[in-house]
């Protein structure tokens, strides 16, 4: 599995899904918002690493070159993790549970920010330590911000789109109610209607939300505590188990994580596909596709219009225990400056953080999905934001894949969701 998704297809053929973390335990040397750690180092300045996945688009590399030959006397070392991310996962938490200074710019996946910002390894952002984020779309600072305060820079981003058959539905769906009333036409062809990645596993966690997210639910309410117990959430989830139950949703699609729902998908057997941006470059040039000449993209349906993607992306964080923070800042800023982040979306095929780039021609003359993925990324919602992220997604999987298969009623799933995610501690 990689660690981020790709937008081209020569970054794209490996991915294949995102990956559950598993939570070490430990404890920082700050507190949360403060503390001795935070407060110290701030005007440092000197040589630092930064610390990411394996780098195989070479984005990292040419970067890092940038950097250092305009900053002689304060030079980025790479340091390479593997491309598994429960391995960078576990590589981060032993170094911070060390207190080792040399990780001083560290690459997090967006579901990692609260757990890393609560233990206290994360340099708070802010009056000495401001990052401008005012050019960023909004869900992308969200996803970086823990408690009201920003721990991380958003560097890359990614959002659910909704592929259809253009041949066979001229006018795209924009709600839910509306795109399973277009199944029909599936039926009328003898194909799938619609799928997802619904296998229990992350990407059903992604999926899950986004049902209840775009029903008007929540997971986890502002104060972070569980909110499955409503209406609004029922009706998310129900939208799952109903259309499986119907045969909306064909029986295989519980087993499809992403490639295989992208398999089906270009092999002709589905109508609607709800999945990442790469697809696209995929489906459009792979010798195989059936449906080069037929893909549509548009936002995800929602309850009465565009609904509510999962977000997907990277932030870049600064340790506590850096000697050279005031380094470390500038780096961040220079990873999220325009140029950099348009260097991204063109050699490194990764989704910008700046708004302003969805609308910049020459990049959506490459990428000319980019303003529907704008559109989804605008609307997206970050998965469960919580120190406890894998005990509240390990809930909603096991959970929401009973619901769907009518294993469970939707509100017993929901009640039982609720609870163990109240006792994992999610809510404190």
């Amino acid at each position: 599995m990689k660690t981020r998704k790709y937008l081209l297809p020569a970054a794209a053929a490996g991915i294949l899904a995102l990956t559950l973390s598993a939570c070490a335990g430990g404890g920082g040397g700050g507190t949360t918002g403060g503390g001795s750690d935070a407060d110290a180092n701030l005007d440092g300045r000197g040589p630092i690493t930064y610390v990411q996945g394996k780098d195989n688009s070479n984005v990292v590399r040419p970067l890092v070159d940038k950097w250092n030959a305009a900053h002689a006397d304060q030079k980025v070392t790479f340091k390479e993790q593997t491309d598994q991310a429960d391995q960078q996962h576990d590589d981060l938490v032993q170094n911070f549970q060390a207190k080792n200074a040399s990780y001083d710019v560290v690459d997090v996946d967006v579901v990692w920010t609260a757990e890393f910002a609560a233990k206290g390894w994360l340099q708070p952002l802010k009056d000495k330590m401001t990052l401008d984020t005012s050019a960023m779309l909004k869900p992308t600072v969200d996803s970086a911000t823990y408690k009201g305060t920003l721990y991380a820079a958003p560097q890359t981003s990614d959002g659910g789109i909704l592929y259809y058959r253009k041949d066979l539905v001229p006018t795209p769906p924009k709600t839910w109610d509306e795109m399973m009333s277009m199944c029909s036409i599936a039926k009328a062809n003898n194909i799938g209607c619609y799928a997802g990645q619904f296998s229990k596993y992350e990407g059903l966690t992604v999926n899950a939300s986004e049902a209840i997210n775009s029903a008007g639910g929540s997971v986890l309410d502002k104060d972070g505590k569980p909110s499955l117990n409503t209406p609004e959430a029922k009706a998310g989830l129900e939208n799952l188990a109903k259309a499986y139950a119907d045969g909306n949703i064909p029986k295989e699609g519980i087993t499809f994580q992403e490639e295989l729902s992208r398999q089906a998908f270009q092999d002709g057997k589905l109508l609607f596909l709800r999945n990442w941006p790469y697809v696209y470059n995929l489906a459009t040039t792979e010798g195989s596709s059936t449906v080069k000449d037929k893909l549509g993209m548009t936002a995800l349906p929602g309850k009465s219009g565009p609904g509510s993607s999962s977000l997907g992306g990277h932030n870049a964080a600064v340790s506590v225990y850096s000697k050279y923070k005031a380094t470390a800042l500038d780096f961040l800023k220079f990873l999220t400056n325009a140029e950099n982040q348009k260097f991204f979306a063109t050699q490194g095929s990764l989704a910008p953080v700046l708004g302003a780039l969805y609308d910049d021609k020459d990049l959506v003359a490459k990428l000319p999905y980019l303003p529907v993925l704008k559109t989804s990324i605008s609307n997206a919602v970050p998965r469960p934001v919580s120190p406890f992220y894998p005990a509240v997604t390990k809930a909603i999987q096991e959970n929401a894949y009973s619901a769907i298969k009518g294993e469970k009623s939707v509100d017993s799933a929901l009640s039982d969701m609720q609870k163990s995610i109240e006792s994992a501690g999610a809510g404190s």
